[in-house]
């Protein structure tokens, strides 16, 4: 056996039986599956894009009712939800002081009133004693001066029975406009004090039939926005139904919270059904483009970039890309988006795409318009309709894989 081994022939065929082995367990457990690509065909039809934003639901006009005395609740008369009318009395304070203090004040009155009458008899007075010449002329000026102050005095009084009076009427707080009562911050019981800042006791919604939403948009959207376009949004507590709106205003306060800046655009909703509620949060759209019968390509086709490198080679000077016309547009130096001729140029970006020619891909210059996230409309480049276009690539499946040995591995 040891003579066997020593002989070149039969090292000869052993190296040999022992690199087929090797070839034959490489192919079975590491050789790599060929690629596979997913394509898509590049139709026509119809995209539009949005901008979206999330916004909160309000009433148009929202009331906050306060009191401008300060008292203990003494009654309520509405609660959450009830129904007002303009003037009706929503709740009442304890007016046990401020009826003291009208009372004091009449008072006041009386004694001013009598101090007028006592200073009148002493003018009267002084002035027949004065054309007598039993006074001299500064004690009739006394007199005259004294009688003033009294006059001076009841009106002083007479503004302060007024005031007190008023306030006796304000410790009953009454609804300025009709509405739905939406907050109520008292109780029964609960002292209320307008010292320094008037205290809200309710929070009435004038009208539920009318609402607005307060949506906050980014600053790179609210270019697109324009007052009086149409509005979709949806809310939460009716997640299957649509709603329509339209946008009022656009503020031109901006609102920056960590860097980012946002508008807040107002939008009215009509709400006959009133089942819109203040504070729902509100999903919008708003379709700022819109584009019929265009070529169309999904995204993943933007986005695919190949692995390999066996792909033809896009030339150092393409042509000019076409239109969905036909017709060539030329740059000129200008942006895209930018005028020429007087006219507007559409809003457009280069991209690529790769399709199949000749058993190999190709990469073709498109040139993009608008999107809806999840087509892009082509208004340029070298693809036509019906050609399928690379969105992905998958492993074809391998028998070692599929019979449960290990993964395919890539040599170094």
């Amino acid at each position: 056996m040891k003579r066997l081994f020593r002989s070149p022939l039969a090292l000869v065929i052993l190296s040999v039986a022992v690199i087929g082995a090797g070839i034959a367990i490489y192919w079975q457990f590491y050789m790599v599956a060929p690629l596979q690509y997913r394509t898509q065909t590049a139709e026509k039809g119809d995209i539009s894009q949005t901008v979206s934003a999330n916004g909160t639901i309000n009433p148009v006009t929202l009331v906050s009712v306060g009191t401008q005395v300060s008292g203990t609740v003494k009654r309520l008369y509405v609660d959450f939800n009830s129904k007002v009318q303009k003037g009706q009395i929503l709740l009442e304070l304890d007016d046990a002081l401020l009826t003291a203090q009208q009372k004091q004040s009449a008072a006041n009155v009386q004694s001013a009133e009598a101090s007028l009458e006592l200073a009148t008899a002493n003018e009267a007075r002084m002035r027949s004693l004065f054309s007598q010449e039993y006074v001299s002329r500064q004690e009739l000026d006394s007199a005259v001066q004294a009688k003033k102050a009294a006059e001076a005095q009841l009106k002083l009084t007479l503004a302060t029975v007024e005031k007190d009076r008023a306030n006796l009427a304000y410790s009953v707080i009454r609804s300025p406009v009709s509405g739905v009562v939406v907050d109520r911050s008292v109780d029964v019981g609960q002292t209320v004090a307008a010292s320094l800042q008037t205290p809200t006791l309710f929070k009435i919604a004038q009208d539920l039939s009318k609402m607005q939403i307060d949506a906050n948009f980014a600053e790179a959207d609210i270019g697109s926005i324009r007052v009086g376009q149409t509005v979709r949004f949806t809310v939460d507590a009716f997640p299957n139904r649509n709603f329509q709106g339209v946008v009022k205003l656009v503020r031109l306060n901006p609102t920056t919270v960590s860097n980012v800046v946002t508008y807040d655009a107002v939008i009215n909703v009509e709400n006959p059904e009133q089942i819109l509620l203040p504070g729902m949060t509100a999903y919008v759209s708003i379709a700022v483009a819109e584009r019929k019968d265009v070529l169309l390509v999904p995204n993943a086709a933007l986005r695919y970039k190949p692995a390999n490198a066996e792909i033809q080679k896009l030339p150092a000077n393409p042509s000019p890309a076409t239109n969905s016309s036909g017709d060539a547009q030329k740059n000129n130096g200008t942006r895209p988006g930018g005028t020429q001729g007087g006219k507007s140029k559409r809003d457009a970006f280069s991209g690529k795409v790769y399709v199949f020619e000749n058993g190999k891909m190709k990469p073709v210059s498109v040139t993009l318009g608008i999107t809806d996230n999840r087509n892009t409309e082509i208004v340029g480049g070298e693809i036509k309709a019906g050609e399928q276009v690379v969105i992905g690539e998958e492993q074809a499946a391998d028998k070692s894989t599929s019979s449960g040995s290990r993964p395919p591995m890539r040599l170094f």
